[in-house]
């Protein structure tokens, strides 16, 4: 049992010096595997060469005890042939093998039983590392399992850190503070130039608007006859504020705009119309 002692005392140390530098899990897992595998067959070359050696005692021992057998066989036959001389040199050689024999029979029987001893551990070795195989897989699994939920954790944490989303609002912040100084800038800056050129177009357009207004009521007067004789025709409006005569009525002043009249106001004039 001296062999697997040593051998196990080989792995042993093997798997402790893995540990202690051990890195990556699975590599180290495997490692230690493969170290056993080699001690197995280092085991096992030893253990048919304590088999070889059984054999070839149980060899020696079949051929003493056929000699024995001989010399007995010689000796008798000696007898029957009235050698008695030669009976006796038989039956010593016979003496001699059968000793021979009887010592051989003692040591290839405890050559025997240690070589049943060395097939049994070797089998118990081979079925634990088998089971270290089984193992290897389930503690890979469980690793790589570890691994996952520290990256889950890690990312967690990374989650609840809310320091760069505080940072992104915080910038957020500060351009839409900006964009409302830049507007107010410019309202600023628009009511101190006081009436631009878009301004004026604005004004034309909305006078344009108002003749506009004023044809259609002119029609609709005209279509329900409210109209004096001789007014039929729609006013015509003057262009830049001039007279028939291309000079500018310095008696008739601009009249004055009229505030833009509510809806519900109408609305309540109207009404007043109704119920008269």
């Amino acid at each position: 049992m001296g062999i697997f002692s040593k051998f196990s005392t080989l792995i042993k140390s093997n798997i402790n010096d893995l540990i202690n530098r051990a890195e990556n899990p699975e590599k180290m897992l495997n490692q230690i595997i493969l170290d056993m595998r080699d001690q197995l067959a280092k085991a096992k070359r030893e253990v048919a060469a304590a088999i070889a050696d059984e054999r070839k005692l149980r060899g020696q021992l079949d051929d003493e005890v056929k000699q024995s057998r001989e010399w007995e066989k010689r000796a008798m036959l000696a007898v029957r042939q009235g050698r008695d001389d030669l009976a006796k040199q038989a039956l010593v050689r016979q003496q001699e093998h059968a000793e021979r024999a009887a010592a051989l029979d003692q040591t290839w029987r405890a050559q025997s039983a240690e070589t049943e001893k060395l097939k049994g551990s070797l089998r118990q070795l081979n079925d634990k590392i088998e089971e270290a195989k089984r193992k290897r897989n389930l503690l890979i699994a469980k690793q790589k399992r570890a691994q996952a939920q520290r990256r889950i954790h890690e990312t967690m944490s990374g989650l609840s850190d809310t320091s760069a989303f505080e940072a992104f609002n915080r910038m957020a912040d500060k351009i839409d503070e900006e964009e409302r100084r830049s507007l107010a800038h410019a309202e600023v800056s628009e009511a101190l130039a006081g009436d631009t050129l878009e301004t004026e177009f604005l004004r034309l357009e909305s006078g344009s608007d108002d003749a506009d207004v004023d044809h259609r009521l002119h029609a609709l007067k005209a279509e329900m006859g409210l109209l004096p004789a001789g007014a039929a025709e729609a006013p015509k409006q003057l262009e830049s504020g001039e007279d028939d005569d291309g000079e500018a009525d310095e008696g008739d002043a601009a009249p004055a705009e009229e505030a833009p009249v509510r809806e519900a106001e109408l609305l309540e004039e109207f009404e007043k119309l109704e119920n008269k």
